[in-house]
């Protein structure tokens, strides 16, 4: 599936390709629209149906993905609902496994994440995975988010990558998108961003569950070809 021989840099979303998306999905759908029923004494269905409406409104843009953007519109304090819910927040099996082969085989770790910073500070201080990263960027420092193709011209500008040897793992088809038209060679989808939903479709990228999967060549690498 991968040619680790061809690939320098990794760049690796955060939220359903590294942590299960299974926090994300509860607190959106069901959390929030929980408690914005209870500050404003509706049914919780008819809430449910209304900040749907809403999230599809902005789904792709950085306003989708912005906690400041979402506390304004919602009259909520976003980050603080998210603690209330932190212990939902869970690594993936075999990532941390897989940051560390990748020292090993001298590649260069980079997270990309559409995350807003707060969110992505939040995420960092209770996964501890900010270390295992040589560089760590938010979209909403790069004023677009990764579904919009110009947006990896500008993240060359802050770091740069060959795209002809760079992979990028992602769980979201519409990202994937944007990084193929972009040139980005070597891409790959996750097919359970959430361990409690099913499997979803990564139409024609290739394709992993988890990261146990390309660890095996990665690890032939690693070996074969030690870093100081």
């Amino acid at each position: 599936m991968i040619d680790w021989n061809q690939i320098d840099t990794v760049l690796l979303d955060m939220d359903g390709t590294l942590l299960d998306l299974r926090f994300d999905n509860h607190f959106w759908l069901e959390y929030v629209p929980q408690r914005y029923a209870q500050a404003r004494g509706m049914i919780e269905a008819d809430a449910k149906a209304e900040l749907l409406e809403r999230y599809k409104s902005r789904e792709g843009t950085l306003e989708w993905y912005c906690v400041d953007h979402w506390s304004q519109e919602l009259e909520l304090d976003i980050l603080l609902l998210k603690e209330e819910v932190e212990h939902l927040i869970a690594v993936h099996p075999h990532v941390i496994d897989f940051l560390d082969q990748l020292v090993c085989a001298g590649k260069r770790r980079v997270l990309v994440t559409n995350a807003h910073q707060r969110t992505l500070a939040f995420k960092m201080e209770r996964t501890r995975l900010a270390g295992f990263f040589d560089q760590v960027i938010s979209s909403h420092a790069i004023g677009l988010p990764k579904e919009d193709p110009a947006f990896w011209g500008k993240l060359q500008t802050v770091e740069p990558f060959d795209k002809h040897r760079t992979l990028f793992v992602d769980d979201n088809r519409a990202v994937l998108d944007s990084a193929k038209d972009y040139g980005i060679q070597w891409l790959l989808a996750v097919l359970r961003p959430d361990s409690a939903a099913p499997p979803k479709s990564a139409g024609d990228y290739d394709a992993i569950h988890d990261f146990s999967e390309i660890m095996p060549g990665l690890n032939a690498f690693c070996y074969a070809f030690p870093r100081d």
